[in-house]
C-alpha cells in the first residue's frame, strides 16, 4: 500500500480524573526516528508506546506529544519526601562549592521531576488511558497517510504513463531517424566526390548506427516502468525506498537516452523523461 509519511493527529480524552491531549505530527525521514516528549509520571510507559509506533509504522521522523491535565480537587497531587531530601542535600553541597548560588524557590524546587507524585492507583489508571488515546492517534495517523499516500500514487502513475508514451515516441521514430543518419552520410560522400571502400563503408555505417541505437535503453525504461508499477500497487509496508531506486535507475537511462540523441526531436524527448522523472522523484521522498 502507498503511503505518505506526512500526517497529523490529534487525541483529545476526558476522564474522571481530569483529560489528556495526543499530538502526533510525522514528516519524511529515511528511517523511523520517534521523539517523544510526556510527562516524568508517563516515562514507564515509554518503552510500550514506542513499540506501538514501531508496529504501526515504518519510516518517517515521527514527534509525539502528550499533555496530562489532572482535576484539581486538592487529593491527587503530594510531596515525595525522599526526592526532596536528597534535593535539598545536592543544593547544600553545590553552596559549599560555588560562592554565588541564586535563592532557589520553592515553585523551582517543586518543578524537578519526581518532587510531585500522585496515588500510585491514579497514575496507573492515567497510564492506560494514555496508551488507549496514543492508539487511537496511530489510527488516525495510518489513515491520513493512507490518504495522501493515495494521491501521491496517482500523481506518479501519470507521470509513469507520460514516460512510457514519450518512451514509445522516440522507440517508433528510431528507425528513420538511423535511416536519415546514414542516407545524410553517403550523400555527403558522394557530394565530396570521395572514392571509398563500399565494405569499409558499410562497417562504418553499420557501427554509427550501432553507436546511435537506443533500444537497450528504452527496453530497460520500459522494466523499469513496469517495476513501479507492480511497486505502488503492491501491498508490502514500506515502498518510498525501493521506488527511489528506480527513480534513479529511470533517470540514469533518460540521460544514456540523450547522449545518444541525433536529432532534435530525441533530445526533446530525454528532456521531458527527465522532467517526468524528477517530478516522480520528489513525491516518491514523501512516500513511506
Amino acid at each position: 500500500m502507498t503511503a505518505s509519511m506526512t500526517a497529523f493527529a490529534r487525541v483529545e480524552t476526558s476522564h474522571e480524573w481530569g483529560s489528556l491531549v495526543w499530538e502526533i505530527r510525522s514528516v519524511n525521514h529515511r528511517y523511523l526516528e520517534p521523539h517523544f516528549r510526556l510527562p516524568e509520571t508517563m516515562r514507564e510507559i515509554e518503552s510500550r508506546l514506542r513499540e506501538m509506533l514501531r508496529r504501526n509504522l515504518n519510516r518517517g521522523k515521527v514527534e509525539c506529544s502528550l499533555r496530562v491535565m489532572p482535576l484539581d480537587n486538592g487529593q491527587s497531587l503530594s510531596l515525595n519526601t525522599t526526592v526532596l531530601t536528597d534535593l535539598n542535600t545536592a543544593l547544600e553541597q553545590i553552596k559549599q562549592h560555588v560562592d554565588r548560588v541564586a535563592k532557589t524557590s520553592p515553585m523551582d524546587i517543586l518543578r524537578w521531576p519526581g518532587v510531585l507524585k500522585q496515588d500510585e492507583t491514579d497514575i496507573k489508571e492515567i497510564q492506560l488511558n494514555a496508551l488507549q488515546a496514543f492508539e487511537q492517534a496511530l489510527d488516525q495517523i495510518r489513515e491520513t497517510r493512507a490518504r495522501e499516500g493515495a494521491e501521491l500514487k496517482q500523481f506518479i502513475l501519470q507521470r509513469i504513463d507520460s514516460v512510457e508514451e514519450e518512451a514509445g515516441k522516440v522507440r517508433q521514430q528510431m528507425p528513420a531517424l538511423l535511416q536519415a543518419q546514414r542516407d545524410k552520410i553517403i550523400q555527403r560522400l558522394e557530394d565530396a566526390r570521395v572514392e571509398t571502400d563500399p565494405n569499409r563503408l558499410e562497417q562504418e555505417l553499420v557501427f554509427l548506427a550501432q553507436k546511435a541505437d537506443v533500444d537497450e535503453e528504452l527496453d530497460r525504461l520500459t522494466t523499469h516502468v513496469t517495476e513501479v508499477r507492480r511497486v505502488l500497487n503492491s501491498d508490502s509496508g514500506a515502498i518510498g525506498r525501493r521506488l527511489d531506486f528506480l527513480m534513479q535507475e529511470l533517470n540514469r537511462e533518460a540521460n544514456t537516452l540523450s547522449s545518444k540523441a541525433i536529432d532534435a526531436g530525441t533530445t526533446q524527448s530525454a528532456v521531458n523523461l527527465k522532467v517526468f522523472i524528477e517530478q516522480m522523484r520528489e513525491q516518491v521522498q514523501n512516500i513511506e
